[in-house]
C-alpha cells in the first residue's frame, strides 16, 4: 500500500472544538495523505465523531485550521465541501427512510448534472453492492441495519468522494454483517478512495489501516502504522482487551 501514497489531501492543525459548554476536542493535529487509509480509533466520548464533523463542517471549530487539497475550508458548509470531494457517512447512517433504494442513491449524487455518470455509477454502486440491487425499489426504512449501512455508504459513493470519511461503519450490526461491512471498506480503498475510518472496532480497523491514530479524552495520544498500533501493548490493553500486555 505505501506505494500508493501521495499527497496531502487534508491537514488538521491545533484543532479545537466545543460544544454545549464542553471541551470536546482539546487542540489536535493530523493528517491524510491520497490513497491511504487512515483509522481513527478510541473509547466512546473520546471525540472521534465531533472531530469528523467539524472536518465536515457539520460543527464550528473553536480554534486551529483544517486544509483540504491545501487550501483552508474553515467556514465551509458540508455541501459545498460534497462537490469538492470530501464526504462523510454519519454514525447512525442517515438514509431518507421513505424513499427507495434508487432514490437515496440519486440523492448521493446531488451536486452533479451529468446525467449519464450517474446512471453509470448507480450501477457502480450496484456491483459493489449486490444487494442494494436485488432491493432497489425497496424503501429503506423497511432495510435491516448492515443493508441501510451499505446504502449509506453506497449514497456517499454517488457524489464520487476523494476522501471518505466513515463514522462507526459496523456499529450495531451483528459479527456476520460486520465482516461484510469491513470487505466493503477494502473493496472501496482498492478503487483508490482515501478513507477516514472511525471505529471503536479497534482490531479491525487497524488490521486494514495504513495508519492510526488513537483518540483519548479529545487529544490524539498515539499514532503510527495500523498493524505498528496493532501490536502495541498499550492499544491492546486499552482497546482489545489483552490483560497479558
Amino acid at each position: 500500500m505505501a506505494d500508493k501514497i501521495g499527497e496531502v489531501l487534508l491537514r488538521i492543525t491545533g484543532l479545537r472544538v466545543a460544544y454545549g459548554g464542553i471541551q470536546a476536542v482539546k487542540g489536535i493535529d493530523m493528517e491524510v495523505r491520497e490513497g491511504e487509509l487512515v483509522s481513527l480509533i478510541g473509547s466512546n466520548g473520546a471525540g472521534k465523531t465531533t472531530t469528523m464533523k467539524a472536518i465536515t463542517g457539520m460543527l464550528r471549530m473553536n480554534e486551529g485550521d483544517i486544509e483540504y487539497l491545501g487550501r483552508s475550508i474553515h467556514g465551509r458548509g458540508p455541501w459545498d465541501l460534497v462537490r469538492e470531494g470530501l464526504v462523510m457517512v454519519p454514525e447512525g447512517r442517515g438514509v431518507f427512510a421513505r424513499m427507495s433504494i434508487t432514490e437515496n442513491l440519486l440523492m448521493g449524487a446531488y451536486t452533479r448534472t451529468d446525467q449519464a455518470g450517474i446512471a453509470e455509477d448507480v450501477e457502480k454502486v450496484f456491483g459493489i453492492f449486490p444487494r442494494l440491487r436485488e432491493r432497489k425499489s425497496q424503501l429503506a426504512g423497511t432495510m435491516s441495519g448492515g443493508e441501510q449501512q451499505m446504502l449509506a455508504m453506497g449514497r456517499a459513493l454517488m457524489a464520487r468522494p476523494r476522501v471518505l470519511l466513515l463514522d462507526e461503519p459496523s456499529m450495531g450490526l451483528s459479527p456476520i454483517l460486520v465482516d461484510t461491512i469491513f470487505e466493503v471498506v477494502r473493496n472501496v480503498y482498492s478503487l483508490g478512495v482515501t478513507i477516514v475510518l472511525v471505529e471503536q472496532n479497534a482490531s479491525r480497523a487497524l488490521a486494514i489501516a495504513d495508519r492510526g491514530y488513537v483518540m483519548e479524552s479529545g487529544l490524539l495520544t498515539m499514532q503510527g502504522g495500523g498493524k505498528e498500533l496493532l501490536a502495541d501493548p498499550r492499544v491492546r490493553a486499552a482497546y482489545l482487551g489483552d490483560e497479558a500486555a
